[in-house]
């Protein structure tokens, strides 16, 4: 695959998901691992959908390492900004559920966080030709506590504005993966000043801005062109193009919410590269690149898992066209 149109960039992992969901960790007996990590779940969504994409990271030379590069290049991504670390491990992260597929992170099993490949992206080793062609960059916050990563992802910042790369930030806030949580809110917000559109949890929007409405969060950051705020199963809400509206979500039999967020991210991208970003400033289609959006992460929660729950562009168009008021006929 050459020349993908939008770069990942951050952590790829395995999500351990509890078998027996409802039930506290001390009472799980089993697990299930999943491919995961948002910067490569959004990856694999837009390729399934249709727009060449590529994937930014580092693994470990094991066997969960080489597993996770082998799907990605099965799937179709662009893996030449993999990196391979020779000592440590990629990342698992241990996931319980409830009984309604909601998911609660709970740990790295007996190992620390800064332990993981995914810590020691290289930043002189981002393959500068893929800025060259790309349209847009997505990272998250995940992997800004550990140095040698937070320093690839500036670097990945620079190039993205050498390049003309629009930047999307999908916050992610965990904080499991900050060794001093405190230190998080300063970092993410110097992130965000660097971004082009922001994507937000209803709780990461009133942490960082104590407030849910994205044409005020758009009015306060000043630089962005979007900022789209997600209430799981309440919709979601943006700014797009000076228009704001909310937006309700479809009613589904949910079997897990994870990476339900990613594919809408990738949903949004798909659509950005169809029709471009002045296209946002009609209203009828800042709402239907929403709908779009919100129909792939709704697909993506009626099967376990992030990746193999993805839905394909035939599918989601196949979704929509059933669905009333929604319906893109």
């Amino acid at each position: 695959m050459t020349n993908p149109r939008v770069l990942c960039l951050g952590e790829i992992l395995w999500d351990c998901l509890a078998d027996q969901p409802g039930v506290p960790l001390e009472q799980v007996t089993s697990w299930t691992s999943y491919p995961g990590g948002a910067p490569a779940n959004v990856a694999c969504a837009l390729t399934k959908l249709g727009t060449p994409t590529g994937f930014i990271g580092c693994v470990g030379e094991d066997e969960q390492g080489r597993s996770l590069v082998d799907l990605l290049q099965t799937i179709g991504v662009d893996c030449t900004g993999i990196q391979w670390h020779p000592t440590a491990p990629t990342r698992e992260i241990f996931v319980l559920r409830s009984e309604s597929g909601d998911r609660q992170f709970i740990g790295f099993g007996d190992r620390d966080t800064a332990d993981f490949a995914d810590t020691h992206l290289q930043a002189k080793q981002l393959p500068v030709s893929l800025f060259d062609a790309a349209d847009f960059l997505v990272v998250g916050t995940l992997e800004m506590p550990y140095p040698e990563t937070q320093r690839a992802i500036a670097h990945s910042l620079e190039l993205a504005e050498q390049h003309f790369v629009k930047v999307l930030l999908d916050v992610n806030w965990r904080p499991m993966f900050w060794p001093d949580v405190d230190a998080a809110k300063p970092v993410i917000q110097h992130l965000m000043k660097q971004s082009d559109f922001i994507k937000l949890s209803e709780e990461e929007a009133e942490w960082l801005f104590d407030t849910t409405d994205p044409g005020v969060i758009t009015h306060r950051l000043g630089s962005v062109e979007g900022v789209i705020v997600t209430f799981g199963a309440q919709g979601c809400a943006y700014c797009l193009g000076g228009n704001e509206s909310k937006l309700p979500a479809f009613e589904m039999e949910v079997e897990d919410t994870t990476g339900a967020g990613d594919a809408f991210v990738a949903g949004f991208l798909h659509q950005l590269c169809l029709g471009g970003i002045q296209a946002l400033r009609a209203p009828e289609v800042s709402r239907k690149v929403m709908v779009y959006a919100t129909a792939c992460g709704a697909l993506t929660t009626t099967r376990p898992g992030a990746i193999a729950a993805q839905p394909t562009a035939a599918e989601v168009e196949a979704f929509l066209y059933l669905q009333q008021p929604f319906a893109m006929k």
